[in-house]
């Protein structure tokens, strides 16, 4: 079977699978050009709902580390695992990497950027961290981050500090800002003259913060410093396109708010930029302007790569303007049910145009690990203790599968628990 007869022969099978998505909200065309708003029709919602196998063991509101895929992609990716093993040697050394830059070229029209600067990797740290470790540092260089980004990245840049004498620049986000230009500022005054990268967060992590990122990438580069954009919770979870962001690179993981299945990411990186990375792992048979070189990392589970197209077919099917509707919808809707409670910490700012599907809320006097263990244990709801960086609490994330009567669960939870 040549790639041509491949990739048509698995999207006509996609069609099959996604066919009972189509019937939904009323038998209504859910294709993503249509302005149908269905954040508050639960006919739809219930129907996407159903698309989920779901542990009836817990309520699961811990979606921030890997989102499950929808059975309709894990049936796709099933069937790519079986084409491959029954392939063997002879995928690897014919289609692979076409079915590959293929499957590139599909995600960067979702980016909305051009395929020669964009690549797919395992997750968000293995693309960003690409980066950092991948500039041509000198001693002196600085480079600008937040408290609040993640620490594996903070970590690269640590490495890269004693390996180079290069200087952190660490700020502190507010968790509730008057305005853009306040966290801009922070920014900004952070830059020097040896300033040679900034990186910032699109949502960050433990509190859902989304940071206005275009502002931030337009007041850097009018100091000449690049900026590199952690988007490991935004892509797929914010409607939006690569490119409107100004930034220089962009990682995310894949595997979280795109749904596809455990192990890929991907990585854009500014066209002029290319020729001056090294990559981690030496590829001599690629030019120095090609951004495939900066991705050979020896064999992989192709497979995983492969559902990225149907994870893709899903998103679509949904619409991206939906899905981030009805994600900030579900978080307004048990965020304002507790936020004036008077034992509660919210850690989330009150603006919800600066949030989406993720939140945070501690318990006044309690540790936030015993908060996440008496969810659990009392409540059978899962989460995920958060305890630094200026915030205690437990970081809550719905998904397009999680019902009102969940979250009413979590809302009981809230008013009752008490140190």
């Amino acid at each position: 079977m040549d790639k041509r007869t491949f990739l048509k022969s698995t999207s006509l099978l996609g069609l099959a699978c996604f066919s009972g998505i189509s019937s939904l909200a009323n038998a209504q065309d859910i294709g993503p050009d249509l302005s149908f708003n269905a954040a508050d029709d639960e006919d739809f919602w219930a129907r996407v709902r159903r698309s989920y196998k779901l542990n009836p063991d817990f309520i699961n509101l811990e979606n921030g580390y890997y989102c499950i895929a929808p059975k309709q992609v894990m049936a796709r990716y099933l069937d790519h695992i079986r084409y491959v093993n029954l392939e063997g040697a002879h995928y690897m050394r014919t289609v692979q990497f076409d079915n590959k830059k293929s499957i590139a070229y599909r995600l960067a029209e979702l980016a909305g950027c051009e395929q020669d600067e964009l690549v797919i990797t395992r997750n968000t740290t293995e693309s960003l961290d690409l980066v950092i470790s991948g500039m041509h540092w000198k001693k002196g260089d600085e480079a600008v981050m937040a408290e609040q980004d993640y620490g594996a990245m903070l970590d690269m840049f640590k490495q890269v500090s004693k390996r180079y004498g290069t200087v952190n620049k660490i700020i502190s986000i507010p968790q509730d800002p008057k305005s853009d230009e306040e966290i801009v500022e922070l920014y900004e005054r952070a830059i020097t003259p040896r300033t040679k990268l900034l990186m910032v967060c699109h949502m960050i992590n433990i509190t859902g913060h989304i940071l206005p990122v275009q502002k931030i990438c337009d007041m850097a580069h009018r100091k000449g410093v690049q900026v590199m954009v952690d988007g490991a919770h935004a892509f797929a979870h914010l409607k939006f396109s690569i490119p409107e962001l100004h930034c220089d690179y962009y990682g995310s993981s894949l595997h979280k708010w795109l749904s596809a299945p455990l192990g890929v990411g991907m990585l854009y990186i500014k066209r002029e930029h290319v020729p001056q990375l090294w990559p981690i792992f030496a590829d001599s048979s690629k030019k120095d302007d090609d951004i495939l070189r900066l991705n050979h990392t020896g064999t992989n589970p192709v497979a995983t790569d492969l559902a990225i197209a149907d994870a893709i077919d899903y998103y679509q099917l949904i619409g991206a303007a939906r899905k981030e509707t009805r994600l900030r919808h579900l978080q307004n809707y048990w965020i304002n049910k507790v936020r004036d409670m008077p034992h509660l910490i919210i850690n989330t700012p009150a603006d919800p145009a600066r949030s989406c599907a993720i939140a945070n809320v501690g318990v006044k006097g309690m540790k936030p690990a015993a908060m996440a263990d008496t969810l659990m244990k009392e409540y059978g709801i899962y989460t995920v203790a958060i305890d630094g960086a200026g915030v205690h609490g437990c970081r809550i994330t719905p998904n397009v599968f999680t019902s009102f009567n969940e979250l009413d669960m979590l809302v009981k939870a809230l008013k009752e628990i008490r140190v």
